[in-house]
């Protein structure tokens, strides 16, 4: 059996973290490209012979070359400038649009059947910009944040309750940002709601730290941001595609009615197949909720409204 090609767009920390975990699990054959051929290279020949440590064994690729990806089952596009101490995600808007449009172009050309995963910041203009850009259909276009900010949430939800966050399910919907939002009421530790554990104000201290997650990373390490965990959420979204998992995962998709919102791209909960994005999860949002989330959508959209068209595939 053949098995399927993923490209990686982005040879720093995070792209990376995503090919590694991509290796380890032997989802497929591996390409690692970024804009100087020697980068990739030599991180492919160190991921390669890890294998032998790790325990596992598949083609690496590192290249400056987009020929190499030719065929591609899945792309993730990681290439950007991270963020720094005191920035936004949104301040990353200007160069960050230029990269994804050129890296886009030369991917979807290159492998036009693919599926797209995007991690770049600000996500979820950026996942609208590789749409428009690629001209593939919705399902095809997609932004990993969902799994990584609801990663954070479990995990200071087990740290706030000292147990391990393998016992923890909880997920985030809307924006990845400032705007996102913990549904801490449908979240549980053990099988119990979450209450049973955690006061109000502790629950509203575990949204506040998940809301300002990457951030904090951000300022720990003073020149650079989170790598590991959003490499890892990515290679994992990337593997339901190419194993036809159809795992449900919270990503950034375009909404077309879907919690009452259209032509916008937001985190919320996805069966992921082999087709890409095979179907909304559409959960009940109490009113506060929808509140939280429309408001989540216009700070996505006001964003989106500054790209400009330049001959966007999708015509919007």
């Amino acid at each position: 059996m053949s098995r399927p090609k993923i490209s990686v767009v982005g040879a720093g920390s995070v792209g990376v973290a995503c090919a590694t975990e991509l290796a380890r699990r032997e989802v497929g054959e591996i390409v690692l490209v970024d804009v100087s051929p020697d980068l990739p290279a030599g991180r492919a020949l160190d991921l390669s012979q890890s294998g032998p440590i790790g325990g596992f064994h598949v083609p690496v690729t590192g290249t400056d070359d987009y020929e190499a990806t030719a065929g591609s089952r899945v792309v993730v596009i990681t290439a950007g400038t991270p963020r720094r101490p005191g920035m936004s995600r949104e301040d990353l808007f200007s160069v960050n649009s230029r990269t994804i449009r050129a890296v886009t172009e030369r991917a979807a050309g290159a492998s036009p059947e693919s599926v797209l995963i995007l991690v770049t910041n600000p996500l979820d203009v950026m996942t609208c910009l590789a749409w428009k850009v690629s001209g593939f259909p919705k399902k095809r276009v997609m932004g990993q944040a969902g799994v990584l900010d609801s990663a954070r949430l479990r995990g200071f939800i087990a740290e706030a309750c000292g147990v391990s966050p393998l016992d923890v399910a909880a997920v985030t919907l809307g924006g990845h940002g400032d705007t996102m939002l913990p549904l801490t009421r449908y979240a549980t530790v053990g099988g119990l709601p979450l209450e049973t554990f955690l006061s109000e104000e502790q629950i509203r201290a575990v949204v506040d730290r998940t809301r300002a997650g990457g951030a904090e990373i951000v300022n720990l390490l003073k020149n650079g941001s989170a790598a590991i965990a959003p490499g890892l959420a990515a290679a994992r979204m990337a593997e339901s595609v190419a194993r036809n998992s159809r795992r449900v995962m919270p990503c950034s998709v375009l909404l077309e009615g879907e919690y009452g919102c259209r032509g916008v791209f937001m985190g919320v909960p996805a069966v992921l197949g082999s087709g890409g994005v095979e179907r909304i999860v559409e959960v009940a949002l109490s009113p506060e909720e929808t509140a939280a989330f429309r408001a989540s959508a216009e700070a996505v959209r006001r964003g989106i409204e500054k790209l400009e068209p330049q001959g966007d595939g999708n015509g919007t």
